[in-house]
């Protein structure tokens, strides 16, 4: 539990916990490698260029790997997912220890460290390696961080990427070698808070574009190898024994074969096409029944650029992902969704089985093309109800489903105002206000209704490929309510960018406050994500008459709030309008009991606590359920 504008409280965490074998460190380590590579580049400085950088990101995080069973540290105020696992947080930790070392200056009369020499491994030979450049924002904040000492830089990364709390930053530094991790906290923070950022492409060290090196130069040094690797190779044949030629490779083709399916995938002519009336009749009823629409569905020359910039996208295309999708080039040839003119672009959609592509090109011939993915697998009826064709000027065009009969367009905020009716040409939605492409406070939040024959739905936009569902009620149940959402449509903000499949508002619990003003209602949103990780919980507190509820707490990765575990027990500070302070909780109405300590001592039966309380405190909060199992306060 903590109060409306105060921070959360770390707790104390012990220096070492479990041991670690080998086995689990590499499990630990292959499961999560994109991300503590991205630590590393971060962590690193931007002085030694982007090239080496990345080099030595990957081969710091390929040596964090320990050599025999390692104990390792313990982040108690993070139980789950990744940060509960034991192998996560000391490989974690000595990425980053390398990655400070190898920030350190060379001295001399000292043998420099090995993180500080050049890597041996991996080295790419011809080629120059670095991220996709990024935005603005993005080289900003790199030289915002380049500023920094290594130990703030590590800071605000292990902040911003791994979530951790001040408490737990401090022991991570301090187990790296850091003297002073006061020091470098304080110099994180006065870098702003743009922790978003840290996921871009821009700092992504295994999404990599490749540029030659030296021509002239390389020319020079190969005319020297070949010579030296033309005696070489006679000497061998002379002296070297008879073999029969089965290397390990000895089936693979050339590096320079074409393979027929990736061939097959650049052709136009082998674009899957769905009959316009397969929907009715398949046992499926998602993406892979959608047919072909638009104006330029017979465009060969724009397909093959479309299927060509998927398999090898140049340094002018804009790539982009939700956070779970691959990007790379399709298996085999993909299925044809949509090929037409949106406003000022030519826009192809493409649907692989996994994922959404969407390939956009400038219509006055301009260069600078866009090549956006989102993942889709396991769609259903429900969740393959539009994609996002474009956004332009602050507006967003959606292609519904076909089996989509009619479009409304209406106001979260305003639910007892009725839908506005939409015209739909060939599927395509005219252009509407984005919610996510807004500036300023949140007035409205304007979403798409689609009546399929079976019911209506809502979906919003925010700000990815593939529009979010947005249901209400218990977890599980599967309901439309905008009267539901009108005074928590403002939190959908906090869910944009991150993959959101579906968002649920739940009204858990009603509680009457205790200046006898009324009743408060307590809700939990939960989005839920394609990639199954990363869920989003928020638990709100809306007062009568209040225009927007209020977030009490949030999580991500835990099952409260959910279809797994529908339970829910969060709190509140609250002031009345006598000026007294409260504590207020809680819990779903399967809970039998709340308890308060720590900064606040009471208890309750039933599912809502009230208790007087001091301005600033903070309190623990546990409930025990009907079923006799405990449940803990969302933080």
């Amino acid at each position: 539990m903590q109060s409306q504008d105060a921070a959360r409280h770390p707790a104390p965490s012990s220096p070492a916990g479990p041991v670690v074998d080998v086995e689990q460190a590499e499990a630990a380590l292959v499961e999560h490698y994109p991300r503590l590579v991205r630590l590393a580049y971060l962590v690193l400085p931007s002085g030694m260029g982007r090239g080496r950088r990345v080099l030595t990101a990957h081969s710091l995080t390929q040596r964090a790997l320990p050599r025999a069973r390692t104990p390792a540290p313990v982040i108690p105020s993070q139980p789950a997912g990744r940060d509960g696992d034991p192998g996560y947080a000391l490989v974690r930790l000595q990425v980053v220890r390398t990655a400070l070392e190898a920030g350190l200056p060379l001295r001399r009369r000292a043998w420099p460290r090995r993180a500080q020499l050049p890597p041996l491994l991996p080295q790419v030979w011809g080629l120059k390696l670095f991220p996709r450049p990024g935005g603005a924002d993005e080289l900003a904040l790199d030289q915002r961080l380049s500023a920094l000492s290594g130990p703030a830089r590590a800071a605000y990364v292990l902040r911003g990427l791994e979530r951790l709390p001040d408490g737990d930053v401090r022991e991570v530094l301090t187990a790296a070698g850091v003297t002073d991790a006061d020091a470098a906290l304080d110099e994180a923070g006065r870098v702003p808070d743009e922790y978003r950022l840290l996921d871009s492409p821009e700092f992504d060290p295994c999404s990599l574009q490749a540029r030659p090196t030296d021509l002239l130069r390389r020319r020079r040094h190969l005319n020297a190898t070949l010579v030296a690797g033309a005696a070489l190779a006679v000497c061998g044949a002379l002296l070297g024994p008879a073999g029969d030629g089965r290397a390990p490779d000895g089936a693979a083709a050339p590096p320079y074969a074409q393979n027929p399916a990736a061939r097959a995938a650049l052709d136009p002519g082998k674009l899957t096409r769905v009959s316009p009336t397969a929907w009715k009749t398949s046992a499926r009823v998602d993406f892979s029944v959608w047919p072909a629409r638009g104006d330029l569905t017979g465009d060969r020359a724009l397909l093959r650029r479309a299927l060509t910039v998927w398999a090898r996208p140049g340094g002018s295309v804009r790539v982009s992902a939700t956070p779970g999708t691959p990007s790379g080039g399709p298996a085999g040839p993909p299925q044809l969704l949509y090929a037409g003119t949106v406003d000022n672009a030519r826009v192809v959609i493409l649907h692989d089985g996994l994922r959404i592509a969407r390939y956009a090109e400038p219509v006055d011939g301009a260069r600078g093309a866009a090549l956006d993915f989102a993942r889709v697998d396991g769609a259903g009826r429900a969740g393959a109800g539009a994609v996002v064709l474009g956004r332009t000027d602050g507006n967003v065009r959606y292609l519904t489903a076909p089996w989509v009969r009619g479009a409304g367009e209406r106001d979260l905020r305003e639910p007892d105002s009725a839908a506005t009716d939409l015209t739909l040409t060939d599927g395509v939605t005219p252009p509407l206000p984005s919610p996510a492409l807004k500036p300023g406070p949140c007035t409205s939040w304007r979403v798409l209704q689609l009546a399929d024959g079976t019911g209506t739905r809502l979906v919003t936009d925010l700000g990815e490929l593939v529009p979010a569902r947005l249901t209400a009620g218990r977890p599980g149940t599967d309901g439309t309510s905008v009267g539901a959402w009108a005074p928590f449509a403002c939190s959908l903000s906090a869910m944009r960018s991150a993959g959101v499949r579906s968002v649920n508002v739940w009204a858990f619990a009603e509680q009457p406050l205790p200046d006898a003003s009324g009743s408060a209602v307590w809700a939990c949103t939960r989005a839920e994500t394609w990639r199954g990780g990363g869920a989003r919980v928020l638990a709100q507190f809306h007062t009568p008459g209040g225009r927007s509820g209020a977030v009490t707490a949030k999580a991500e990765d835990v099952p409260a709030c959910g279809a797994r575990e529908p339970r829910v027990l969060a709190g509140v500070l609250w002031k009345s309008g006598a000026g007294a302070w409260y504590l207020l909780a809680a819990g779903s109405r399967d809970t039998a009991s709340v308890r308060a300590t720590g900064g606040v001592e009471g208890s309750a039966r039933g599912h809502l606590l009230t208790v007087r309380a001091e301005r600033g405190a903070r309190a623990d909060l546990k409930g025990t359920l009907k079923d006799g199992r405990s449940i803990s306060g969302l933080r």
